[in-house]
């Protein structure tokens, strides 16, 4: 058995019987199965056996889950939609949790628990072991340190797609529709991604397929939306409280692609269930919302004045956050949706506004999908 099979087979047991009862639980499941005659000899087998454990975990169990997913970002804005999504479907999910509140959260919705993180490898590796299929959703939203973030992020793809090699298990890579190198009036998904970027998510992706692992990306847009974001928008939206005006940058017409995210975690299961290797596809509903009508209607929420700010002093007004409004980046989906036959139904960024939920509170000013 290898290594990493052995890791995480142990490491199932673990969180079914506790730490100390861990080797005397392990070698009885060893000693029953040898007994008649089913002692797993491949890596496949030592997988379909870890996936039996996880079942019988309190707050897990899916007993007719045709399939353990492994998630990271488990219990992100995102990723907490895909783990209902999964759930819903039948799947089982082994969420990768790096704090107890995230641990909590996943047990309350139902997923198993993996402890571990982006920097720790070994628990990527033995998450994705244990699983029939992976999902990558999380990423370091440092933007103060984006390069070492991007290949955090660069490192975990590698190290997910070692644990899925020689096997059939599907690995959906998150990026985004800025990242594409757009050709025509829309970015497509058979733009390619632009080299000059830092992060390398599709990069690494697209490596693994071409050395025949089941590996595939979902480019995402800057706005992934609904209750509970704390994206760009809500930090949009805490500028304005902020500074008593909603603004958009020149005349406003540059636009913006946006999601709902029940729509995206909807096309995560369909890429799972129906993807192709090597392929990439696009979650995006609103192909492209003026960013003028966004802070309209930030105005709106808040009741404050919509003012322009000129290109040189939108850095002044927005910060960081400048760079991102500013963009141009109009997406497509068509192709994914002709090809998975994926329908967004949910509601617009601007209908989403319109809800209340957005002015509630203040948001966390973390981006998504840079």
């Amino acid at each position: 058995m290898a290594e990493r099979e052995l890791s995480a087979f142990f490491s199932a047991v673990t969180q079914l019987f506790g730490s100390e009862q861990a080797d005397l639980s392990a070698d009885d499941w060893l000693h029953e199965l040898s007994e008649i005659g089913s002692l797993p000899t491949s890596a496949r087998e030592w997988r379909l056996i870890t996936a039996k454990v996880l079942t019988q975990i309190p707050g897990g169990e899916n007993a007719s889950s045709p399939s353990t997913l492994f998630l990271t970002g488990a219990s992100g804005f995102v990723g907490s939609a895909i783990v209902r999504e999964l759930i819903d479907a039948g799947h089982q999910v082994l969420g990768l949790a790096r704090s107890d509140a995230a641990a909590q959260s996943l047990v309350a919705a139902g997923a198993v628990v993996h402890r571990g993180s982006l920097e720790d490898l070994e628990s990527l590796r033995s998450g994705a072991a244990a699983a029939d299929g992976v999902i990558h959703t999380a990423f370091i939203h440092d933007f103060s340190n984006y390069g070492p973030a991007a290949e955090a992020d660069r490192r975990a793809i590698e190290t997910l797609g070692d644990a899925l090699a020689d096997s059939d298990r599907p690995l959906i890579v998150t990026s985004g529709t800025l990242l594409a190198q757009r050709q025509g009036p829309l970015a497509t998904e058979e733009d390619a991604h632009n080299p000059n970027f830092p992060r390398k998510s599709e990069d690494a992706a697209l490596a693994l397929a071409a050395h025949v692992i089941r590996a595939s990306v979902l480019r995402l847009p800057p706005s992934v939306h609904g209750n509970g974001d704390h994206g760009f928008v809500p930090h949009l939206i805490s500028i304005a409280r902020e500074k008593g005006v909603s603004a958009f940058i020149g005349d406003g017409l540059n636009r913006w692609p946006a999601v709902h995210r029940l729509d995206a975690a909807h096309l995560f299961r369909l890429i799972l269930e129906k993807g192709s290797a090597g392929a990439t596809y696009h979650g995006v509903a609103d192909e492209g919302v003026p960013t003028r009508e966004i802070a309209e209607a930030i105005g709106r929420g808040l009741n404050v004045p919509v003012v322009s700010k000129s290109p040189e002093a939108a850095a002044d007004h927005f910060g960081w956050i400048a760079r991102f409004f500013g963009i141009d980046g109009p997406a497509s989906s068509a192709l994914t949706q002709e090809q998975l036959g994926w329908r967004p139904v949910q509601p617009g960024i601007i209908a989403d506004l319109n809800a209340e939920h957005y002015f509630e509170q203040a948001a966390d000013a973390v981006p998504l999908h840079g």
